[in-house]
């Protein structure tokens, strides 16, 4: 695909390098020089100086043969008028927005994106995305990642096995043997900077980071199988009131009538603004690294501290003060991950959540070829959770799992047929309108893609 990123900053530069691994033809914009000049040295990508809005600098670099424009420069308006260029102008397909403020994203606006409106294909609200993965991951209590697909019938978990893991130093054979039978699927595990996917032979070590799939309705006991038995978090405390913050708040406290919510927030006029938009939570003004604050807060009996501000550090800090004076367990923000990845299990953060992965996730979905309902890159992109459908014009449909040819880095998880969920063996035969449930390492998604591809003429 020829694709033109707008944008060469974390967001921007992120999409790029995931985009450009994939032989992607990859071309950048940005108006600052010294960040083009990084993102040429950096990555195997295209990169012009300019400001992406203008007509002139979307032609120079191809516009017109393009497949697709993502805009994520800092601006949203500047990444609405790129969009409405774009497809004007140069009739690009697909186009996406990054859009932050929330106002541009009341359900009561929306009809400003119509196609005859502003035509933006996709919106990317990164702050948004981050805060619901975080919600995700409150609901699954001992989880370090938390996806829910199939209409949110299935869940894919990541945990972080430690030494009271009952199923340390067991073969992942006996492992997948203990757990088929509530439905649950053993996809792989990450172990220090590399991805295993499963395999027989291998066994489950501590500090692994295991991956598998799940009837959601079976989390529970999937969970105390691995020695996870934590209730959810009914006192919570939330450091940073940004959008994230606000946006965890606000939904606190229309979905979770019994949890109790602090907020801390440093700068005493956004305190203001957002006490006055909460209606159940206390909002508390102070520096979250201050014990006196922390105090004020009453951290020692909190259940989940969630750290989102827009520093790494104040959020590394926070969490493990949070930890010292007893709360139970600390979720932090970590967009850094390349300097702190490596410290954050280690230093007693229980959950670190990247919101470049999460943002790349939920591009990846409008890029995938074939009948890719969603994709989400997981363990530094290393890896994917793919959802596939088999529709009737698929020539999957009728074939065993093991005809499929997968590799060795490809695992079908589980089928949700109609209202079933199916462990699948090498001789499952997929039907039409089965979801699949799929762990794919990244070097080999384009198989993936290839195998559900459906011409269309069909449709």
């Amino acid at each position: 695909m020829r694709i033109i990123v707008c944008g060469a900053g974390q967001v921007g530069t992120s999409i790029a390098k995931y985009l450009s691994m994939e032989d992607n033809d990859v071309t950048v914009i940005d108006q600052s020089p010294e960040l083009i000049s990084k993102i040429s040295d950096m990555l195997d990508v295209k990169a012009r100086v300019g400001f992406a809005s203008l007509p002139t600098v979307l032609d120079e670099v191809g516009a017109a043969n393009a497949d697709m424009i993502i805009a994520v420069t800092r601006s949203d308006e500047v990444n609405m008028v790129i969009c409405q260029v774009a497809h004007s102008l140069f009739n690009i397909p697909t186009t996406i927005a990054r859009i932050r403020n929330q106002n541009y994203l009341q359900p009561k606006w929306k009809r400003l994106y119509r196609q005859d409106n502003l035509p933006i294909d996709f919106i990317i609200s990164p702050e948004q995305a981050v805060a619901e993965a975080v919600i995700n991951r409150l609901h699954v209590p001992g989880a370090v990642d938390t996806i829910p697909l199939a209409g949110g019938t299935i869940k894919v978990i990541g945990l972080r096995c430690t030494l009271d893991c009952p199923m340390i130093n067991m073969s992942m054979q006996r492992i997948a043997s203990k757990v088929s039978e509530i439905q649950v699927s053993i996809l792989g595990l990450m172990r220090g900077n590399n991805f295993m996917v499963f395999a027989e032979g291998l066994e489950l070590l501590e500090d692994d980071e295991i991956y598998f799939a799940c009837d959601t309705k079976n989390v529970q006991v999937a969970m105390s199988l691995f020695g996870h038995e934590e209730r959810e978090a009914r006192r919570i405390i939330i450091i940073g009131g940004g959008n994230i913050g606000l946006y965890l708040a606000q939904y606190l406290e229309k979905e979770e009538q019994d949890v109790k919510v602090k907020l801390i927030e440093v700068d005493k006029e956004r305190a203001e603004y957002i006490a006055g938009l909460l209606d159940r939570t206390t909002v508390i003004n102070g520096d979250a690294l201050s014990q006196e604050i922390l105090d004020e807060a009453n951290v020692a009996v909190s259940e989940t501290v969630i750290a989102v501000s827009n520093d790494d550090e104040v959020n590394i800090l926070a969490s493990l003060l949070s930890k010292r004076f007893g709360a139970k367990r600390v979720v932090a923000l970590v967009n850094n991950t390349a300097s702190y990845s490596p410290l954050v299990s280690s230093l007693g953060i229980d959950v670190a959540v990247n919101p470049r992965e999460i943002t790349v996730s939920g591009i990846l979905q409008h890029i995938r070829k074939g009948r890719i309902l969603s994709a989400h890159s997981i363990c530094k992109g290393k890896a994917e959770i793919i959802e596939a459908e088999a529709v009737e014009a698929s020539h999957v449909v009728g074939k065993t799992i093991e005809s499929l040819g997968f590799a060795h880095g490809i695992v079908v998880g589980l089928i949700k047929r109609g209202e079933e969920i199916i462990v699948p063996n090498k001789d499952t035969v997929i039907q039409a309108k089965d979801s699949l449930i799929i762990l794919s390492q990244a070097n080999m998604v384009k198989k993936v893609e290839s195998v559900f591809f459906v011409k269309f003429e069909f449709f």
